[in-house]
């Protein structure tokens, strides 16, 4: 049977103390919620009964206005009391009897809500973003965010207003319709007021008023320089590829004779090139003779020296010889060295005398 304060059964803790502090009442609900016995606590000093961080009890015996106030105490949890004067038979105040639960969630959940407030406030100041909430309808219920400096509106413009009506069938309408469809696009791309938007389209579940978040992204500086940068590689490619042509020539020298001069640093990749280039040139002159002249290359290794005996015989392939000329010291003494099979392929010491051989052979 729950006990009586004042005359009055109540469901939630009910606890009275004098101008001292000293416990006046404690019913049933103070003895669930804080863990005390009303015999233990009658009479004693509320704060040794309850002890409180971030507050103290006196504030609420203090507080003129009545209003709500919560407390939080050792073991965590949030109480909020609503304090009422208590006066005597000659009306002056003698303590105050406080109306007590525990509200330990809500006010995580509000402390929360006022976190991700601030969070989105700082959000919306600092970075080029829209924020817009419809509601069904696509009537605007919201508009944030410094993004709107761009398109030459102010925070809350058109609140109140129907989005249908002020872009009729541009994209933005198309957009903003499909979001409230259920349709969760992925980034979209628009170009409004003379700007690039990222934009993103965030239906809500039905039960709420709203029904549509969009977040729109001011990118249009972004896109510039990334547009800057592909044309920047653009024409690094361009003139990469003019360089390999020009390091890589190919003459013809003599009726049906080609000449190859190879310059600079030979690997996998640019060999490929080189064999590609060479081949297509043999078969399209109809060349008897190719001649690689290594005199620019100082350097040869075991992957080098493959892809040149490769070069010669995918050359024999299509009919013609091939002839290599120019090999320095150095090379010759690393091709020998790692063993590669130079038999049945001219050498020459010269493009001269390559030459020669090969005028002398047609």
């Amino acid at each position: 049977m729950e006990r009586r304060s004042g005359g009055h059964s109540v469901p939630f803790a009910v606890v009275g103390f004098d101008l001292e502090l000293r416990v006046t009442d404690w019913n049933d609900g103070a003895e669930r919620l804080l863990g005390v016995a009303q015999a233990d606590a009658l009479g004693r000093e509320v704060g040794e009964l309850v002890p409180v961080h971030g507050g103290e009890w006196r504030a609420v015996l203090e507080d003129r206005d009545g209003g709500p106030r919560r407390l939080t105490l050792a073991d965590g949890r949030v109480i909020e009391w609503s304090p009422a004067t208590v006066r005597d038979e000659a009306g002056a105040r003698v303590g105050v009897v406080c109306y007590g639960s525990e509200v330990t969630q809500r006010a995580a959940a509000e402390k929360q809500a006022r976190i991700e407030q601030v969070a989105l406030r700082a959000f919306l100041s600092h970075l080029p973003t829209v924020v817009s909430v419809f509601d069904r309808d696509g009537t605007y219920m919201l508009l944030e965010g410094k993004g709107l400096e761009a398109a030459g509106a102010s925070p809350g413009q058109f609140v109140g207003q129907n989005a249908f009506a002020l872009y009729g069938d541009s994209k933005t309408a198309q957009f903003i319709r499909s979001g409230l469809a259920g349709e969760a696009r992925p980034m979209t791309v628009l170009e409004e007021y003379g700007k690039i938007w990222e934009n993103w389209n965030i239906p809500v579940p039905e039960g709420t008023d709203a029904g549509l978040v969009t977040i729109t992204l001011e990118v249009t500086a972004a896109r510039q320089r990334e547009r800057e940068l592909l044309e920047k590689i653009e024409l690094i490619e361009r003139q990469q590829g003019l360089i390999r042509e020009l390091s890589t020539p190919i003459i013809e020298v003599w009726e049906g004779v080609l000449a190859l001069p190879i310059i600079g640093l030979v690997d996998s990749v640019r060999t490929a090139e080189i064999m590609d280039s060479l081949l297509q040139h043999v078969g399209r002159m109809r060349a008897r003779h190719a001649i690689l002249d290594m005199t620019g290359i100082e350097v040869v290794d075991t992957s080098t020296a493959n892809h040149l005996i490769s070069m010669i015989r995918a050359v024999r392939l299509l009919g013609a010889e091939g002839v290599i000329t120019g090999i320095n010291p150095g090379i010759a003494q690393t091709i020998v060295t790692l063993g590669v099979d130079l038999r049945g392929i001219s050498v020459f010491a010269t493009l001269r005398e390559a030459l020669k051989h090969c005028i002398g052979m047609a």
